[in-house]
Order: structure tokens, then C-alpha cells, then sequence
């Protein structure tokens, strides 16, 4: 049975959930639902959509919000915190390595073949230093849980991992539509995280900036699925959303074209990925570049957040490697670690996934957004045998892992307080400092029994509070 976040296993609500269970018996189940309603409402008015294309109807959909929030207690959130901004240390140190001498791969730890035959992997970038040695700037690591103490992380994102969008607008919906909720608890803020966002990016300015460098968030434009989220943090960061067209380089200098002329610009925080930033240096074909992009940022006229090449720390042939690094590069013990997982690269592996793949999770190598993956038990036995085909055909694309017992929380049903499976997605903010928002993206699958959270499969999203000493 999953371990159910809001009681412990006598049945008894858990402290850091007292107030909720409060809430919930004072409003009563009708009234929430109604509440939510008008949560609904306003989600709708503000616009907080995202983009799902090539099914067919409107691809601008709401996403399904909840209105109970996840709770971590103080101590949790200090494990939380610890292990994070260790993982997020560990990822830089070995990007830094892997584009210098590799001694990870030297001393036999990480194997060369899934660095250097990596797609994600840029030989363009060997050699070079980014400012601060900062190759990924905002770090989402995904955690999930079995059990009261077992946080455990499922995978790594270094390169524009999204939703914090969510995180903010969740947060903001519930203060304003409960702010009595709030006045009763002690939950620590999330909306430094603009602010905090734009430091980091100012932080990691090239030495040729002035004492205020200029950011700009560059979006690929209004048909990304993430087009919102662009907007939004330019809006709250104060700073210019560009797309390409907007953009030109000159002398290996970026210039953003305004009505009062060109303007120089240090920093971007880019939502394009590597092969479409710039048509010289990748692509030829990439409608979404700027022409000399590539080489202003080797030149050091202009800094790109995160680095291209950063992609290759959150493969999921690496992600193994992952508590190795904490030990290689740090010289500690993993304070989160990951969860077992086999490669199918390894024929001993592949035999043992191939033999169990229907109690397995499978997973594609370079795939994300719940795609590409098999649910085995949750899968018909036709589904296990063709994608047994495919991990035969290329297994190397492939890694397993067994279907966890995700924790539970509590979501509101029309009549009742029902448990749904969670994930946790918090943003570490790497620059000279690292700066880690008390808080993340809680999504969770409102299908029963269902361990996909993706919002483009049917997941919706909730507030999380951390709570303060």
C-alpha cells in the first residue's frame, strides 16, 4: 500500500498536515469543490495554459489544478535542501570535467561511449569555460517517495526545465483565494524566485558587461508549449521576452533591435534547444537561431543559460552515474540517492528487463514528457511484446527501473478526500551562489491508480508548502 503523505501509518493526520485537515473539516467537501470552481475561473482569465500539439481540437488546454497542497515539514524540506544543492554541484563538476580532461571517465566510472557517442554531448564546447564554471544554471531535479523518510530522485534536468510557471501561479491563486489558510500556518514564500532567477542570470554575466548586465528570455515563440512560462518569468524578472528575429550579432556581440535602437545584450536565458540556436554553428535548417549566436558566446560577448552542450547531465544512461559523482567530485556520501535502475546497454541487464518487463518501468533513454515509456504492469501484453522489440532492436536507447509504490496525497474528489501519486520537482539556482526556493512543482496523476503526472497525460498540479521552523 502506498504510503499516504497527509497520515501516518496509525491513521492519525500528520502534524505538518493539521492545519489542512482543519481547513478541509471547517469548508467542508461541497464548499472546496465549489472553491475550486473559481480557482478554476481564474487559471482560465489569467491564461495559465500549456500546449499539447498534433492530437487534434484545441491545443491550448487548462491545466488541471488541485486546491489541497502537499506539505513538507521543516525537517523534510532540510533533507530536501541538502540533497539538491549537492545533486545540482555534482552535475556542474561533471559537465566542467566531461568538456576538459574527463578524469571521471579516466578513472573508469562513467564509461566514455555514453559521453562522447551522446547526441547531447557538444564537441563544440570541449575546452571552453562558461562564466563561473556554470554549465546548468537552473537544475530540476525529480524526486519522488516510498515511504515517510524515503525521498528518492527519478531523474535530472539541466537544461530549461519547466513549470515554474505553476509553482508561482498555484501559490498566488491560493493566498488570494485563502489567505485565512495562510495567516493559520507557517509556510515559507515562493515568490522570491523572479528576483532570485535574475541575480543568478546577472551572476553569470561575461567580464565584458557592464555593472548592469542586460537578460533577455529568448522564446522560440507563441506555438511552444511553454510559451506562457517564457512570458511570464520575462514579465516578473522585468526583462525583454525576444524571439530570433529580435536578435542579431555583430563583431561577436548580441544586439536586441528596440524602437530607440540597437541595445546590447549579456545574458540570455534561452527556451530553444541546442540544435536550433544558432543555423551556422548547428542546424543550417533552424528557422529559430541567431545567425553567430554560437560563436559571440565562445568569444565570451555573450552568456547562454543554460550552456549548450548541458544536456548531456541529464541523459538516463548518466543519471546512473549520478551518487559516483557526488562521491568523484565532492568527496561525499549522496544525501538523496537514485532510484535502481538497469541498463539495457548491459546484456546482463537487458536479459533481466527483458524477462520482467512486464513488472518493470521502461524508459527511453532520451525521451521525456511521460513519453516513450512503458508502464509494464499497467500495460496489455501486445504493448509489452512490441516494446520488447524495440529494446532488442537498439538497447542501449534503453533503462528500467521497478514500479515504485509512489507516495499519495491528498487531492479533492466530488464527495471526498481521495489519494492520488506525486511527484516533486524543485528549482536550484545555480550562479556565484546557489539559491534554492523553499517549495517546487508538485504534479500528480488525478487518474486512480495512475503513476503518469505529466500534465500533457492527464496530470494536474498543487501547491507545496514547506513549512518554517
Amino acid at each position: 500500500m502506498a504510503f499516504f503523505e497527509m497520515t501516518d501509518q496509525s491513521g492519525a493526520v500528520r502534524p505538518c498536515y493539521a492545519e489542512v485537515q482543519r481547513w478541509v473539516d471547517e469548508v467542508g467537501i461541497e464548499g472546496l469543490n465549489a472553491r475550486l470552481k473559481e480557482a478554476e475561473t481564474i487559471f482560465r482569465r489569467i491564461g495559465i495554459t500549456f500546449a499539447v500539439y498534433g492530437e487534434g481540437g484545441d491545443p491550448e488546454r487548462l491545466i488541471p489544478f488541485d486546491l489541497l497542497p502537499r506539505v513538507f515539514s521543516a525537517a523534510e524540506w532540510r533533507t530536501l535542501d541538502r540533497g539538491i544543492r549537492q545533486r545540482a554541484r555534482a552535475l556542474n563538476a561533471f559537465l566542467y570535467d566531461v568538456y576538459h580532461r574527463g578524469e571521471i571517465i579516466r578513472a573508469g566510472i562513467v564509461p566514455g561511449e555514453l559521453v562522447y557517442r551522446n547526441s547531447a554531448f557538444l564537441p563544440e564546447m570541449i575546452g571552453f569555460d562558461p562564466p563561473g564554471r556554470v554549465y546548468s544554471h537552473i537544475v530540476g531535479i525529480d524526486i519522488i517517495r516510498t515511504g515517510e523518510g524515503g525521498f528518492q530522485v527519478l531523474e535530472d534536468n539541466c537544461r530549461t526545465p519547466s513549470g515554474v510557471s505553476y509553482m508561482l501561479e498555484n501559490r498566488e491563486i491560493m493566498q488570494r483565494m485563502f489567505p485565512e489558510l495562510f495567516g493559520a500556518s507557517r509556510v515559507a514564500p515562493v515568490d522570491s524566485y523572479p528576483n532570485d532567477l535574475l541575480a543568478t542570470l546577472k551572476e553569470v554575466a561575461p567580464a565584458s558587461a557592464g555593472s548592469d548586465p542586460t537578460v533577455v528570455v529568448l522564446t522560440p515563440g507563441s506555438f511552444n508549449s511553454a510559451y506562457y512560462e517564457h512570458s511570464f518569468l520575462a514579465d516578473l524578472m522585468g526583462v525583454e521576452l525576444v524571439e530570433p528575429m529580435d536578435l542579431y550579432v555583430d563583431d561577436d556581440t548580441v544586439w536586441m533591435k528596440t524602437t530607440h535602437g540597437p541595445k546590447r545584450v549579456d545574458v540570455i536565458y534561452r527556451r530553444i534547444d541546442d540544435d536550433f540556436i544558432d543555423p551556422l554553428a548547428f542546424r543550417p535548417d533552424s528557422m529559430l537561431g541567431v545567425a553567430g549566436l554560437f560563436g559571440a558566446y565562445r568569444a565570451g560577448g555573450v552568456t547562454l543559460c543554460s550552456a549548450p552542450g548541458a544536456g548531456i547531465a541529464d541523459d538516463k544512461a548518466i543519471y546512473l552515474f549520478v551518487p559516483e559523482m557526488i562521491r568523484f567530485y565532492l568527496s561525499e556520501a549522496p544525501i538523496l540517492e537514485n532510484v535502481p535502475t538497469w541498463r539495457c546497454a548491459l546484456p546482463d541487464e537487458c536479459a533481466y528487463v527483458l524477462d520482467h518487463l512486464d513488472e518493470l518501468v521502461a524508459k527511453e533513454v532520451h525521451g521525456s514528457g511521460g513519453y516513450g515509456m512503458l508502464i509494464g504492469p499497467k500495460a496489455t501484453r501486445a504493448e509489452v511484446d512490441a516494446y520488447a522489440q524495440r529494446i532488442r532492436a537498439n538497447p542501449a536507447d534503453f533503462i528500467a527501473q521497478p514500479t515504485l509504490n509512489l507516495s499519495t496525497v491528498p487531492v479533492l474528489g466530488h464527495h471526498e478526500i481521495v489519494g492520488r501519486h506525486v511527484d516533486f520537482r524543485p528549482y536550484c539556482l545555480v550562479g556565484k551562489q546557489m539559491r534554492l526556493t523553499p517549495g517546487g512543482l508538485t504534479r500528480v496523476a488525478l487518474t486512480e491508480g495512475s503513476l503518469v503526472v505529466n500534465s500533457s497525460q492527464g496530470g494536474g498540479v498543487k501547491d507545496t508548502w514547506v513549512l518554517d521552523e
